[in-house]
């Protein structure tokens, strides 16, 4: 199966044109490539690192990728996010503490940010999980991991 390449969605071989969204489609061409969000990765390496970008996203355990998978591009993009994550989270703990001596306030601004943290692992876990290389929103921009 080939990848479009301007959507990401897998197309059948020697297809003109994309199914999912039209693109025009050169045969071949992108069977080598995967597309998505910009960033290109290897179909092969997507699928035998998926694992390793969902850990990349539980707190501490974005370590291992780093260090089990340190020459796959699919999972040192998804570390690279769970590491910008971690560092957020402890900033979110740190603005918490100082928060809680704000009576009502500090507990509500306390909790939509960990709120906020969560719904931004979950979302970086199915992106990993679903074989996706979307950054997050609002910190997914940052590179540490190159």
């Amino acid at each position: 199966m080939a990848v479009c390449s301007k959507c990401g969605a897998q197309i059948p071989d020697n297809t003109g044109v994309c199914p999912s969204c039209g693109a025009p489609q050169e045969n071949g061409a992108n069977q080598q490539a995967y597309v998505n969000g910009g960033n290109y990765m290897d179909p092969n390496d997507v699928q035998q690192n998926k694992v390793m970008a969902v850990l990349a996203y539980i707190g501490i355990l974005f370590l291992v990728p780093l260090l089990a998978a340190p020459n796959s591009q699919y999972a040192r993009f998804h570390t690279n996010q769970g590491l910008v994550l971690f560092l957020f989270d402890i900033v979110v703990g740190i603005l918490t503490a100082v928060l809680a001596f704000i009576p009502f306030i500090g507990l509500i601004v306390s909790s939509l940010l960990g709120l906020g943290v969560f719904v931004l692992m979950i979302l970086g876990i199915v992106n990993a999980a679903t074989g996706k290389a979307n950054e997050l929103p609002l910190i997914g921009k940052i590179r540490i991991i190159k």
